[in-house]
């Protein structure tokens, strides 16, 4: 069965697939590589997907919907005829729409995909696109993020060379950034960050309060149809500012009772002006992604713009005063992320033109669970949260944190585990709990050690071991509940074992640690105080469990310790 990549976009999507020349996008029915995300119904009640009933937005305002990607995973329904749809319900739509072209365009059933999601998407929400999935009668074998998924594109063609780029990935409705190394044919994604809740549909917003304000109108006390022209027409003043310094339109009010026309009109500068809190928004993601990097903006090579939304010339302009680089287009930015989806198709089919291509990505939320804390003593607060696997942590990861009882005593603890940023688990996502049973001690406290450990297909393995008796539970929160089977699973975190000892006891680390020790007892003074140092210094990156600091950290230690190995005294 044939594997295609799928972007599933707030306002259009595509389907594609990797061949022996590439990846390579699959064009609709009607000849085109966008298909409109819209859904609607014809006048008969038949469901209709794409340009049929994106034309029908502004007629039929009532019966078409768009946009509706925003909504993914949440308890939002819209009615159509006699049925109400939620967000996932209309993706399904438009994915199987996707899936019937690849179909006849390749001669053959299609049943797997790899699906696009925004690199901000949490859990809820990329759930609720793996259902999409499986009610369009696809096997979601991967969700893969999309600045990650436009580096792939872009990485294909620049494998042979080392340098760091930025992906700026603005779509119709959401927004995402990416940063990401590429060394002798490795595309490691270094952090994320993003807006679900940020694209150029808003700019699109900006626009259409401007034109009220001419109408005399407010946004809110629009007819739906005459706002649905108003948006029409708004983006089409958006895209002519993208080449022009000033964008008129026509203007009919066909509801009112004497219908007039009206030119409305729109400046660059004005609509500069306008998009100044959105470019604001846009700020902050970027600066984010550089500094979970531990980078510097002047550390960037490239920038990569990705989504129809940049070609407009305020986000162009921003990127250039804000990183002081000419940001590159080189591919369509409508169709990066679909060709992107398809090499990752490739990789996962391990096909012979990428053996060369190995990608790494990163986790795109915190993942941790609830802990309660004595601010005062014999006062305890629930409700906060223990980090265990960091935001923008490379993945595959393994990380494991240990904890306490409250009371002595204590016979058990709820494990609840959490994604999110906030240091209060309200604000932040719930995935799933469970309780551990601890051994009774009447006399003192005791200790247990949480490990998680998370792989690239969103499947989270939470492992709790008492350490007086030494005993385990686990709970395995999957990203696409019973879409991977049972042993499959297993198999998977058999081959992650490795990444479940903790750097402390690695054996490269513990030669490291030993010589430290020798160099401590062969040396006094001023010499024996910085051995000691070095040795807490590296004793305290260990515990902080991140691969690439302990890596750096254990090569620099370690010229260190052979400068005072190889001293001469004579």
């Amino acid at each position: 069965m044939a594997l295609v990549g799928i972007d599933l976009g707030t306002t259009n999507s595509l389907v594609s697939v990797f061949t022996a020349d590439g990846p390579q996008l699959i064009l609709n029915a009607l000849g085109e590589a966008l298909t409109p995300s819209a859904v609607g119904l014809s006048d008969k009640g038949d469901i209709i997907v794409g340009s049929a009933a994106k034309n029908r937005l502004v007629s039929h305002p009532d019966k078409t919907f768009a946009r509706f990607k925003r909504y993914m995973g949440a308890n939002r329904e819209v009615k159509m005829g006699k049925k109400t749809y939620r967000a996932e319900d209309m993706s399904a739509l438009i994915l199987r729409s996707l899936k019937e072209d690849a179909e006849r365009h390749l001669g053959e059933p299609v049943d797997r995909a790899i699906i696009s999601v925004p690199a901000y998407f949490n859990d809820v929400q990329r759930k609720a696109t793996y259902a999409a999935g499986k009610m369009a009668g696809l096997t979601v074998e991967r969700l893969i993020n999309e600045p990650t998924a436009a580096a792939l594109a872009y990485g294909l063609n620049s494998k042979e060379d080392e340098n760091t780029f930025l992906v700026i990935d603005l779509g119709g409705g959401t927004f995402d950034v990416s940063i990401l190394e590429i060394f002798e044919g490795v595309m490691e994604v270094r952090s994320s960050a993003g807006d679900a809740f940020l694209g150029g549909e808003d700019f699109t917003d900006a626009i259409v309060g401007h034109f009220c304000e001419q109408l005399d109108k407010k946004p809110d006390e629009l007819k739906p149809g005459v706002k649905g022209l108003l948006r029409d027409l708004a983006d089409k003043a958006k895209i002519q500012l993208s080449s022009k310094h000033e964008a008129s339109v026509k203007f009919i009010d066909r509801s009112a009772k004497k219908p007039e026309e009206k030119t409305l009109t729109i400046s660059r500068e004005k609509f500069e002006t306008l998009s100044e809190s959105l470019i604001k928004r846009m700020r902050r993601p970027i600066q984010r992604a550089i500094m979970d990097a531990d980078l510097r903006a002047d550390d960037i090579d490239r920038v990569v713009m990705v989504g129809g939304a940049t070609r407009m010339p305020v986000i162009r302009a921003m990127i250039t005063r804000l990183l002081k680089l000419f940001p590159e287009h080189s591919l369509d930015p409508d169709h990066v992320i679909a060709l992107g989806a398809a090499v990752q198709c490739g990789l996962l089919d391990r096909h012979e033109a990428l053996e060369d291509i190995v990608m790494t990505d990163v986790a795109p939320f915190t993942l941790g669970t609830e802990i309660t804390v004595e601010p005062r003593p014999g006062v305890y607060e629930t409700g906060h949260f223990q980090p265990i696997i960091e935001r923008n942590t490379v993945i595959p990861v393994s990380r494991v944190a240990t904890n306490s009882t409250i009371r002595k005593g204590q016979k058990g603890v709820d494990i609840v585990v959490y994604q999110g940023e906030s240091p209060m688990v309200a604000n932040n996502v719930k995935l799933g709990s469970f309780y551990v049973a601890v051994p009774h001690n009447p006399q003192g406290h005791e200790s247990f050690d949480i490990r998680f450990t998370y792989d690239v297909s969103g499947i989270l393995e939470v492992i709790v071991t008492t350490l007086s008796d030494n005993k385990s539970k686990t709970l395995v929160i999957e990203g696409n509940p019973g879409s991977i089977p049972k042993e499959e699973i297993v198999r998977r975190f058999k081959e992650l074992e490795k990444l479940k000892i903790h750097p402390r006891d690695a054996a490269e680390n513990t030669a490291l640690i030993s010589r430290f020790e020798r160099a401590y007892e062969n040396s006094l003074g001023d010499l024996r105080q910085q051995i000691g140092q070095g040795l807490a210094q590296f004793q305290a990156i260990l515990d902080g469990q991140n691969d690439t600091d302990i890596k750096m950290a254990r090569e620099q230690f370690s010229q260190f310790l052979t400068e005072i190995e190889n001293m001469d005294v004579f």
